[in-house]
């Protein structure tokens, strides 16, 4: 396993553990999401120099757009539930109210 590989399935490896085990603030968790979508952006951008193939660029295109929709999505979120319950603790919401 290179190190280039190694860098990667660690930082989605971290990023996963964050998401896992660190869920007391929504930014946090959101920022664990975005991490995770980073890692497999570059390893799918980095991943046709690697196997020296021809360059696909779509794959990596469309995963940054649902990587900035979802972005979008969770600040959106994020705001709202602010909002409404004045403050970002995930242990303030009840999914069974509402």
């Amino acid at each position: 396993m290179s190190y280039l590989h190694l860098s990667f399935y660690s930082a989605f490896t971290l990023s996963s553990l964050g998401l896992a085990f660190h869920r007391t603030h929504l930014i946090s968790a959101l920022l664990c999401l975005e991490s995770m979508m980073l890692s497999m952006y570059v390893a799918l951008a980095m991943w046709p120099i690697q196997t020296q193939t021809p360059a696909s660029t779509l794959l990596p295109i469309l995963m940054l757009t649902f990587s900035a929709c979802e972005a979008g999505t969770g600040l959106a979120l994020l705001v709202a539930s602010t909002r409404t319950h004045g403050s970002d603790l995930l242990h303030n919401f009840n999914l069974l109210q509402c």
